[in-house]
């Protein structure tokens, strides 16, 4: 392994679901793990497998070794369904427990982890939960876990799923929780692998959360969550008046946002954990 860590991304969101990002202006998946990733790694590569475009293209054993770590952004798709593009994905997280190679992902991400570890995934009786989501509380176990060194105990974050986890592996530690799902935050140990897991999204900001709103507006609406087109635009557009001015105490508490979510370092706390916890030592560089 080169003095240049390299890591893999696995955008799993088929192509039409990209090219709808695309129209609503809002960075892929990949992208904003990339930029994450080069935040605090600047020199950091990346390889990029879109699975979905060629769920027969995975990495190979060595491949997946030779990475420093592999990151594993949203997707749509659903971890129990039968589907050749889930199937692609579930074997690569198995074959990266079995080599050792560090994980992290979110939502998505870690719906993948746990189900190919065992646990149980299923899909929320109560719907999505979408948007800015408040008192996600760290548990008694993730108070002592290095994934939330520097967390806040109970914090908002940034969420969009419709399935959620309803069983953790064998001896997995539930880090992080709240009422609408139980497991929002997980760190999974199985073979010689290690994978640390959010159900919430670090990777977002409020411009990007803006433009996934807009682009999940008709399941929205009929959800109940917006009254209806002009509803969702009112509410964008301050989420995108407050990230342009992230000052701005009206709309700080006309909104109920903190620094939890807009501070970048503490909405990243667990990503930037895992890499000085999990990934420089294995390949022995430091931030």
């Amino acid at each position: 392994m080169s003095n240049t860590p390299r890591f893999l991304i696995l955008d799993g969101y088929p192509k039409e679901s990209r090219e709808q990002f695309d129209e609503v202006g809002m960075r892929l998946a990949w992208v904003l793990y990339r930029d994450m990733l080069q935040t605090y790694l600047p020199d950091a590569e990346c390889d990029v497998w879109l699975s979905s475009d060629a769920p027969g293209d995975a990495p190979t054993d060595a491949d997946l070794h030779n990475y420093a770590g592999i990151l594993w952004p949203g997707c749509n798709l659903t971890v129990y369904h039968d589907d050749p593009r889930v199937h692609s994905q579930l074997d690569v997280a198995k074959r990266a427990y079995a080599v050792g190679t560090p994980g992290f992902g979110s939502c998505w991400g870690i719906q993948v982890a746990v189900y190919a570890a065992g646990g149980r995934v299923e899909v929320h009786p109560k719907g999505r939960e979408m948007g800015i989501v408040r008192d996600i509380l760290v548990q008694p176990e993730g108070r002592t876990h290095p994934m939330f060194e520097g967390k806040p105990e109970v914090f908002s974050h940034f969420v969009s799923h419709d399935d959620y986890i309803t069983s953790l592996p064998h001896n997995t530690p539930r880090l992080a929780g709240n009422a609408w799902s139980p497991v929002q935050a997980a760190a999974v140990r199985h073979l010689e692998g290690e994978f640390w897991g959010v159900q919430y999204h670090p990777e977002y900001d409020l411009h990007e959360l803006a433009r996934l709103i807009i682009a999940r507006e008709p399941r929205l609406v009929k959800q109940g969550l917006f009254l209806g087109h002009e509803d969702l635009l009112a509410y964008v557009d301050r989420l995108e008046a407050l990230h342009a001015e992230p000052g701005r105490t009206d709309l700080r508490w006309q909104l109920g946002i903190g620094d939890d979510v807009l501070n970048a370092e503490i909405r990243q706390r667990e990503f930037i954990n895992w890499l000085d916890h999990l990934v420089l030592p294995r390949v022995g560089l430091h931030r």
